[in-house]
């Protein structure tokens, strides 16, 4: 492969339309950007590839003045100039579409596109509608966009959506427009169309920065392509000096990282969970898998690939259109409620908008979802309740002065504990992890895996979604690998590297 990390820019001498250098960003306990530089060409497509949480989004949050760097520079047009907001990323003529549209959708398209720039009209305090209607036409036209432009947002289809904000984009004035997986949503035909689009904007010395996980793309729209990994740039290539094999080894080459070390499933025990032919109207279509007792099922694949959709339709949370779930061999019908009776529990990836009851105690979330098995006949019983919630918080070395304690001032990882803790009373058999680890620290991701191989050992059966793949490599013991909205593979514990993973959920040339 020809990476070009450390090498000077191979497009030649000429000064980029757009530079950035250094670029640095970091959170809490995380460090999303490490000396990033990043160079932008006048009519150059400039694919930016990278696994879940590599910086693409970061570095182009910085770009487009959502995020403010922590160090680094930005030259146009070889002058250093400033980013610090969104307006100032505008009048460099930098615009962004990201996969969440930012339309209005009962405006209709002229008023998407001009929205507040409005031109005024001849009476103070009116709009001038004539030359909305007229310029939206103009520009829709140079686009190959041949539409009404009065026609209201709401009925439009995703690729139409799109177009308007490409035309919102340049009617900015654009020279560099970034697009986040652009055709995520979109047919075959739709695909086609928009390649046609940035053709002509290529042609008219528009650059574009692409981010994509389809191989297919890469190569065939990519005049240069930009590697990130673990917030660092790790290599630079073009299309027809690498292949599609070089750039996953180069996504995933990072060190291995063993400190989850446990004891795989030799042999599991009898299905627990078994899901079949189930669609639902969240995108999800044509599931198929099971867990065993005593064995950690991955469930992976790219940020949007349907991994939470399939969570929430096993747990009830989704209605599903067409299949089966089954627990222990006995069919899963209706909502949450009637999936927790039959011992599925959910633990949500938002733990604090969906886990927890942040302004109640420890000791009312632990018992919540236990309340009918622990007082079926519908007294509660305060005495009882402090020894069950007690007897969890030494269980799982909750980390809390008493059970008396808002749960909302708890660390993460202390919090998560409590959302595992509830549906251990509630004698749960199926666990759905969604994302166990986000948002807590090195140490306390040890002791929630410790807790999840505890599970298992007991004999619970656990599905575990998790964009970090090195989790689902050295926790699970077997996965699944989705990809728009299917499950497109089965990796056995021979099998199951992160080299596989990405090279299954990605779309291949």
């Amino acid at each position: 492969m020809n990476v070009l990390a450390q090498m000077p820019d191979a497009a030649g001498a000429s000064v980029p339309l757009f530079e950035l250098r250094g670029i640095s960003k970091s959170f809490p306990g995380v460090k999303a950007l490490d000396d990033v530089s990043f160079v932008i060409r006048p009519g150059e497509v400039h694919m930016l590839l990278g696994e879940n949480g590599a910086g693409k989004s970061s570095l182009m949050k910085v770009l487009c003045g959502a995020y403010s760097a922590d160090g680094g520079e930005f030259f146009l047009n070889g002058s250093k100039v400033e980013i610090r907001s969104a307006a100032d990323a505008r009048r460099l003529g930098i615009a962004v579409i990201f996969q969440e549209f930012s339309l209005v959708p009962y405006l209709d398209i002229a008023q998407n596109i001009y929205l507040g720039r409005e031109p005024k009209g001849r009476i103070p305090g009116t709009i001038d509608r004539r030359k909305i209607l007229r310029d939206a036409k103009t520009l829709l036209q140079t686009i190959g966009f041949d539409i009404d432009p009065s026609t209201p947002v709401h009925k439009l289809g995703v690729a139409q959506q799109q177009m308007v904000e490409i035309a919102q984009a340049l009617s900015q004035d654009a020279r560099i427009l970034v697009m986040d997986e652009p055709t995520a949503a979109l047919s075959d035909r739709e695909t086609e169309l928009l390649f046609a689009v940035i053709a002509q904007l290529k042609s008219k010395g528009v650059a574009i920065v692409y981010i994509s996980h389809r191989m297919a793309e890469v190569f065939s729209l990519g005049d240069r392509i930009t590697v990130l990994r673990d917030g660092k740039r790790v290599g630079e290539a073009r299309p027809g000096q690498s292949s599609p094999d070089e750039l996953i080894r180069l996504m995933v080459g990072r060190n291995v990282d063993t400190s989850y070390p446990r004891d795989f499933a030799a042999e599991p025990g009898a299905v627990v969970l078994e899901v079949s032919n189930v669609s639902a109207s969240s995108g999800i279509r044509d599931i198929n898998l099971v867990v065993r007792a005593g064995e950690i099922v991955g469930l992976c694949g790219l940020v949007g690939s349907g991994r939470t959709e399939v969570a929430r339709a096993i747990f009830g949370a989704d209605r599903i259109a067409a299949g089966e779930i089954r627990v222990d061999g006995q069919l899963r019908s209706g909502g949450p409620d009637k999936a927790s009776r039959l011992g599925i529990a959910l633990i949500p990836e938002s733990r604090k908008a969906e886990g927890l009851a942040l302004i109640r105690s420890v000791g009312d979330n632990l018992v919540v979802s236990a309340l009918r098995r622990l007082f079926p006949l519908g007294l509660f019983v305060p005495q009882k309740a402090r020894e069950v919630s007690g007897g969890l918080v030494r269980q799982l070395r909750v980390a809390t002065p008493s059970t008396k304690q808002p749960v909302g001032l708890l660390s993460g990882g202390n919090q998560q504990k409590v959302v595992i803790g509830k549906w251990l009373a509630a004698g749960a058999k199926v666990f759905i992890f969604d994302e166990p680890t986000r948002g807590i620290d090195v140490g306390a991701k040890a002791e929630i895996f410790a807790l999840i191989d505890d599970l298992v050992a007991r004999g619970a059966a656990v599905l575990m979604i998790s964009s970090e793949q090195v989790e689902i490599v050295h926790v699970c013991d077997r996965a699944y690998v989705m990809r728009d909205g299917r499950i497109v593979g089965e990796l056995s514990r021979h099998e199951l590297s992160e080299e596989n993973i990405v090279r299954l959920g990605m779309h291949h040339a």
